[in-house]
């Protein structure tokens, strides 16, 4: 009976003392630096379960204003990116901006044979064993962007001559981006 009474009156006490505070997961509204919302926004649209090579999501942090851009196949995706971005700590609102694209067998052809002419070729077939692959192919209406990071000029210019050898394409606009020296 006495260790019983001993192990209420201990518990009681931490109870009283309460949870550590790094031990308590982060509030909502808790501040966060500029830097921690940009790094968990880019986290939480990556692991979007829909995210794919055939779409392009950006963003811009200003304060805990987000502003998000883009373009994407599946109308869900516009909704689920808003939603996660909502609930990162330190995002006090969101203006979605990301264009869905219009519905096109036609289209949906060309995205698998850029597909495969950019990540069928020997030298750019390493940006596919990503996770989110490094290079998106966004097809609107026979026009077709590159959007991502490669390692090189030589890379970047490779995809745009791939991109353009796809029959059935009315234009290539290469906006991949060289990534910058010493890391990723």
């Amino acid at each position: 009976m006495q260790k019983q009474v001993r192990t209420l009156a201990v518990a009681m006490l931490l109870a009283a003392l309460g949870t550590p505070s790094h031990a308590l997961p982060a509030q909502k509204n808790e501040p966060k630096s500029q830097q921690e919302i940009v790094k968990e926004v880019r986290h939480q649209l990556v692991m979007l379960p829909y995210y794919s090579v055939f779409d392009s999501l950006s963003y811009k942090v200003e304060g805990g204003a987000v502003t998000l851009e883009g373009a994407v196949v599946r109308p869900t995706l516009k909704s689920d990116a808003e939603a996660v971005v909502k609930s990162v700590a330190g995002v006090t609102s969101v203006v979605n901006n990301i264009e869905i694209l219009p519905p096109s067998p036609m289209d949906d052809q060309i995205r698998r044979a850029e597909f495969r002419a950019i990540y069928g070729d020997p030298t750019l077939s390493r940006y596919g064993y990503q996770a989110v692959q490094a290079i998106h192919i966004i097809v609107k209406n026979g026009h077709v962007t590159l959007d991502g990071i490669v390692d090189n000029d030589s890379d970047k210019n490779l995809a745009n001559l791939r991109a353009k050898s796809v029959a059935n394409v009315f234009s290539v606009t290469n906006n991949l981006q060289v990534q910058a020296e010493g890391g990723k």
